[in-house]
């Protein structure tokens, strides 16, 4: 991968990091400080939100918004609330209960709060069953 949104350090560092290293760890490493460390990690996990993010608004370019998961929605609900609005479509959703709980939580965690989703989600579907978040 030589063309990407981050550096060559944010790289490096996010790479020693997934291998459970400390920032200090790092920092001693590649012979800079703990701070320098943390701001380039930082910068890095906001190109890789801000990538993920552009990813999600081109797929949802091929679907159809679906429903809406509104403030408060318990997220043991929000598959009845989505199979209920697919099911006129006649599109086979391509996730079961569970992964589609966790396909939330993970595509939309700054919108959850425990069990809860704290802000409201759009839900878009697409011809081939697959999901996206907005």
């Amino acid at each position: 991968m030589k063309d990407t949104l981050l550096t060559d350090r944010q790289k490096e560092v996010i790479r020693y990091r997934k291998q459970g290293m400390t920032q200090q760890q790092i920092a001693d490493r590649l012979g800079t400080s703990k701070a320098n460390i943390c701001t380039i990690e930082k910068s890095a996990n906001e190109n890789i939100r801000r990538a993920k993010e552009t990813l999600e608004f081109l797929y949802t370019l091929d679907a159809t918004e679906l429903c809406v998961l509104p403030e408060g929605t318990d997220l043991m609900e929000a598959p009845k609330i989505i199979y209920v609005s697919a099911a006129p479509l006649n599109i086979k959703i391509r996730y079961d209960t569970l992964a589609l709980i966790n396909r939330i939580s993970s595509y939309m965690p700054e919108k959850i709060k425990g069990r809860h989703v704290k802000e409201d989600i759009i839900v878009y579907l697409n011809n081939e069953g697959d999901l996206y978040f907005g």
